[in-house]
């Protein structure tokens, strides 16, 4: 009977969020530490116990018994973050055995991404060789294809690397059809489909709420369980944000935050081509905004070329909450290329320090995971990496990384292939 009792503590224990950390001391020495929530420490010290940091400092810092590691010359930064991706639920985009992001049917609030996630994924090394040590990874789909993970990128099962489970509601809301021709085509169908799809949705999120309503009045459990609409619980009471993809138009983002408001629900905005125009909107609403992306293509032929470029000094500038998710195309395998668009953001008006915020604690702060990782503070998980440089410069080598104190092997496919072709030239 103990034995049993035992088996299931264990059992229990192994699917917690976060077990992966270690329990060694480690003082990385040397480096300049940059906290992103604060101002950056030459010659620093950062001391790791229990996958935690347990301080960080100037060169005086005591280090107790920790194993020393001199990273002199070096920089140390926080995970960077990917907000959208889909690692570890798909392989081979072409390949549909591969491919565990878009579950049967267009509604499904009760997918959750992590039952799904492939910790053995040979994208996952690749990616966290460039810094991106976090990732949210997310169905897509279908109008509701389910709720997103954050997971870290290490571990041997997906209990290991969960860090949040269901961090979001993922959204996609009816597409606006184009309007650039100047030919008078009748759009009175595209109209129609569109509004029969918002009608939808609102049928939907009212029956959760008569649902509910329901089961609250009720004092015995309900004889049929629908678990769609028990999955809509948590966004309706607010616990849970609705993450609504709106790429492109002002009228998408508009319309989205005219039926999330209309509900209570907490939205975040995922896309946001066009969120400038609409930025006193989201102000109002305490809507934040995760970039999809910053290196893609003008939308209209009469945008600049450097519209998407901007779009996070434009966001900065008139005080909207934002972060780069980066992910654009193949969001599973150019997941690694999250600090170039950050790079390219800088370039077109971020500030350095504003560009290295927009994939580490801002991202953090938007999907509510601010007080475990995004920054280098005492407390906080020891999810950090080494570089010889600025991280969004892409000549910057990532040399060290670590996930909750636990030093990781940078090894990946891309190496190996380095390796292997780089001997047949020298043969």
């Amino acid at each position: 009977m103990k034995s049993a009792c035992l088996l299931v503590l264990l059992t229990l224990a192994s699917s917690a969020p976060g077990v992966w950390g270690a329990d060694q001391s480690v003082a990385l020495v040397g480096a300049t530490l940059h906290p992103v929530s604060s101002a950056p420490i030459e010659n620093g010290v950062l001391v790791i116990r229990d996958g935690k940091i347990a301080a960080l400092g100037n060169a005086g810092a005591a280090v107790g018994d920790a194993e020393r590691v001199d990273l002199a010359g070096k920089h140390i930064y926080p995970s960077l973050i990917s907000a959208y991706t889909q690692l570890g639920l798909v392989e081979i985009d072409a390949v549909r055995a591969t491919r565990d992001f878009d579950e049967a049917g267009t509604v499904n609030p009760n997918a959750h991404a992590h039952k799904a996630f492939n910790p053995h994924s040979e994208l996952i090394p690749v990616t966290r060789s460039n810094g991106v040590l976090l990732a949210l990874t997310a169905p897509e789909g279908g109008r509701i294809p389910g709720c997103s993970s954050l997971m870290q990128l290490a571990g041997w099962t997906f209990e290991d690397m969960l860090v949040e489970p269901d961090v979001g509601l993922h959204m996609h809301w009816p597409r606006e059809r184009p309007r650039d021709d100047d030919h008078g085509d009748d759009h009175d169908a595209e109209d129609h489909d569109e509004q029969d799809e918002v009608e939808k949705l609102a049928l939907l999120f009212d029956q959760a709420k008569a649902y509910h309503a329901l089961r609250a009045e009720s004092k015995e459990p309900p004889a049929e369980v629908d678990l769609r609409l028990e999955a809509l619980g948590p966004v309706l009471r607010g616990e849970r944000p609705v993450i609504v993809v709106a790429t492109d138009g002002q009228a998408e983002i508009e319309a989205a935050v005219a039926f999330c408001v209309a509900r209570g629900l907490r939205m975040i905005l995922h896309g946001g081509y066009d969120a400038p125009l609409c930025a006193d909107l989201l102000i109002e609403h305490d809507i934040p905004v995760i970039l999809s992306g910053v290196t893609r293509l003008p939308l209209r032929r009469n945008d600049p070329y450097h519209y998407a470029y901007s779009l996070p000094a434009r966001l900065q500038a008139a005080g909207v909450r934002y972060c780069i998710a980066g992910s654009g195309n193949d969001a599973g395998s150019n997941a690694r290329n999250l600090p170039y668009h950050a790079g390219t953001a800088a370039a077109f008006g971020l500030t350095p320090e504003e560009a290295l915020r927009s994939i580490t604690l801002s991202p953090a702060e938007i999907l509510a995971v601010a007080d475990r990782v995004g920054s280098l503070e005492p407390g906080k998980h020891a999810t950090l990496f080494v570089a010889d440089g600025d991280p969004l410069d892409i000549a910057t080598q990532v040399e060290r990384a670590y996930v909750q104190g636990r030093e990781v092997d940078l090894n990946d496919r891309h190496k190996q292939l380095y390796k292997k072709f780089k001997q047949r030239l020298e043969e």
